[in-house]
């Protein structure tokens, strides 16, 4: 995606408003005495590129002794992308990885054929209390990689470039945006960035990537002319440039890729194109197949669903 400025789409003009295809606003759900809005997967739309599954966080206030525990629990057949806007999280995985996240650092962890990760709040701020806020999403891998090896790789805040341009600032978290490339190397061609707007302020969502949306974290822009607030996905058709202005301060996620190769099926944490590799997947939780995590005693049991 380019930082270039465009005319913003005319209010009221034809093909700008069929540019947007979906507005989605995510539903409450609870995870480890934490809730979340989740956007997709919707009714209506499972992915956008390769995004199959977009949580957002809070904002929270945990007192001194809470947290989020989030115990261990397995995946298969995506990639898991945690981001904080605020906040500690501790991830701790199979394959022996114990790492604190920060904000504007990122997370990604690829569970290919099989992985097992606890999220919990660490331990110092378990005691003094903390405002805890961001985003996760799961990322549907190509059908050809979906039983690669588990892995994961964390990329701190300074590694991940920032663009700032007169009350614009973007930190690329994968991808190509705005003339930036991000670090993080992915198994297929999708975009992530967190974009802070001043009030009136612009960012165009460029053609570059074939299915695009847009998260309005914090605040609320306008699109042509039509105004949309926190807590809302913006899902566009192909081929269309789009300009996003701030109505008032505000946070957006860019997010998008393109189109994987069919949908794909969904069960608890478990991802695949197949029907039968769930149910192997199934069977190999409640079998106790998968490998531990260490320092980690609790057990989830499969959903009685």
């Amino acid at each position: 995606m380019s930082w270039l400025p465009d005319k913003d789409p005319v209010a009221g003009d034809r093909k700008s408003c069929e540019a947007l295809e979906l507005v989605i606003v995510p539903r409450a759900r609870d995870i480890g005495d934490f809730e979340v809005r989740r956007a997709l997967p919707h009714g209506k739309r499972q992915m956008v590129g390769p995004f199959i599954f977009f949580d957002q966080m809070g904002p929270a206030i945990q007192a001194p002794g809470q947290g989020m525990d989030v115990r261990p629990h397995p995946h298969i057949g995506l990639a898991t992308v945690t981001y904080l806007f605020d906040g500690a999280i501790m991830h701790r995985d199979s394959e022996g990885n114990a790492l604190e996240i920060l904000p504007g650092a990122m997370n990604l962890m690829t569970a290919g054929r099989g992985i097992v990760h606890s999220e919990r709040t660490p331990d110092i701020q378990r005691a003094s209390g903390q405002r805890v806020s961001g985003i996760q999403s799961w990322v549907a891998l190509p059908k050809a990689l979906e039983e690669t090896a588990p892995g994961f790789e964390h990329f701190s805040a300074d590694r991940l470039p920032v663009v700032e341009s007169d009350g614009v600032t973007a930190r690329v978290i994968a991808g190509d945006v705005f003339g930036k490339r991000s670090p993080v190397k992915t198994l297929s061609d999708w975009f992530y960035a967190d974009v802070s707007l001043e009030a009136g302020k612009s960012v165009p969502l460029d053609t570059d990537y074939e299915e695009r949306a847009v998260y309005v974290a914090e605040g609320a822009v306008t699109i042509a002319g039509e105004t949309f607030e926190a807590s809302q996905m913006l899902i566009f058709r192909p081929g269309d440039r789009i300009t996003v202005t701030a109505a008032q301060p505000s946070r957006i996620m860019l997010l998008g890729g393109a189109a994987m190769e069919g949908s794909r099926y969904i069960w608890w944490n478990f991802v695949s194109s197949s029907r039968e590799r769930l149910e192997q997947a199934k069977e190999d939780w409640a079998q106790g197949r998968f490998k531990p995590v260490p320092g980690e005693t609790e057990f989830v049991p499969l959903p009685e669903r």
